[in-house]
């Protein structure tokens, strides 16, 4: 990162593909909105948007006269190499010894800068975050499937990684520029606000309310593989914070990591049930296929149950009584499952009119975590984050 060039510097990174629409606007709405005792850099760091957004800001940066305040800096990067890499590009040829990270399309409100540079200097936090989910924050224009997967995002990361910020999935926010000094910011993911969590763990941080407003002019970036590499980047800080914590003391990993061995032996259930169903109706038996199909899902209820004893909850106590107990109860929550999968499946399709595939994943997910936390709760008798 370069050397501070001035005292109350602020960096405002700006990445941009295919925003020809929104660019100019905003480095308007920028200036409009920064304080007169604020020196702010501007730096627009386009992917070789096909749409000319960065031959755009160069057109523009020659017709502006020299300004006091506020300066605009372009980087031309060759090909679309990600929303991270992009922001980090951005962060190294950044004066400010304030740092704000905000998106080119409106939806994130130029206003709020001057907010989020306050909390840093009047407050003293390492890092202001733009809060859509504390009190006084919203968000506008998005459908039920795209809230739901925000939500469920959010979830992940701060029961995965064991953060308390409210919306660690925000693509606003502010930092001191001194908090990444021997950092190594990898930048895997879309949401690089959640590695910075991570990597500076204990830094103060303060949340400001604001609306985010979904996009008027051209697409959303948001697509499977963003989506892809937001789970791998979540499971590569999991393994971050399990290497730096040594013998795992965070009893939200402790909980995902048992999630997922219920999870692992789920899916090994589903191949005994496959199975021993097949080979009974073939070979020698020949036996008629429901028949097969009922034994094939005792056989696999109960792989699952002694596997998830064993190995997912460590429970080594096989007396008789104790196991037939856990047994039952075990069936009894599988079958609640079924049922709640089903009942969220109808409501969700004919009640909301949720696509089927979604709704599908949706209910899945639902009865695959209650089946896990009854279980947890109440067959093996644990602690829920233990």
């Amino acid at each position: 990162m370069s050397e501070i060039s001035g005292k109350g510097q602020v960096s405002i990174i700006i990445p941009t593909y295919n925003e020809s629409q929104n660019i100019i606007n905003i480095l308007k709405s920028i200036k409009e909105n920064i304080p007169k005792n604020i020196s702010a850099q501007a730096i627009v760091v386009d992917d070789n948007s096909p749409d000319g957004t960065g031959k755009i800001v160069e057109d523009y940066l020659m017709s502006l006269k020299k300004m006091a305040n506020y300066t605009i800096e372009v980087i031309h990067r060759k090909a679309k190499d990600g929303l991270g890499s992009a922001i980090m590009n951005g962060i190294q040829h950044a004066n400010g010894e304030t740092i704000v990270v905000m998106d080119s399309d409106f939806s994130h409100p130029p206003q709020i800068i001057p907010k989020l540079v306050e909390s840093i200097k009047k407050h003293q936090c390492d890092i202001a975050v733009a809060s859509r989910y504390i009190k006084g924050g919203n968000i506008k224009g998005w459908t039920f499937k795209r809230k739901f997967m925000s939500k469920f995002a959010t979830l992940i990361a701060k029961k995965g990684l064991g953060i308390e910020t409210k919306d660690p999935m925000s693509g606003f926010f502010a930092f001191k520029s001194n908090i990444l000094k021997g950092k190594n910011i990898d930048a895997i993911g879309y949401k690089i606000l959640l590695e910075i969590l991570v990597k500076t763990k204990g830094v103060s941080i303060k949340e400001i309310p604001y609306t985010f407003q979904d996009r008027e002019f051209g697409s959303s970036k948001l697509g499977v593989k963003t989506i892809l590499d937001y789970y791998k980047s979540v499971w590569k800080l999991y393994r971050y914070g399990k290497s730096i914590e040594g013998n795992e003391k965070r009893s939200s990993v402790k909980f995902l990591s048992k999630a997922a061995r219920f999870y692992t032996v789920g899916a090994s259930g589903f191949a005994v049930n496959y199975l021993s169903s097949l080979l009974l109706t073939s070979g020698i038996s020949e036996m008629w296929f429901l028949h097969a199909n009922m034994i094939g899902i005792a056989a696999s209820i109960s792989s699952n149950f002694f596997l998830n004893k064993a190995w997912t909850f460590g429970d080594r106590d096989f007396s008789l009584k104790k196991t037939l107990k856990q047994f039952s109860k075990f069936i009894i929550f599988s079958s609640a499952g079924i049922l709640v999968q089903l009942g969220m499946v109808y409501f969700l399709v004919d009640s909301n009119q949720i696509d089927y595939p979604f709704a599908l994943i949706i209910a899945v997910i639902a009865a695959a975590f209650g089946n896990f936390v009854l279980n947890k709760k109440f067959t093996f008798n644990e602690r829920l984050l233990k």
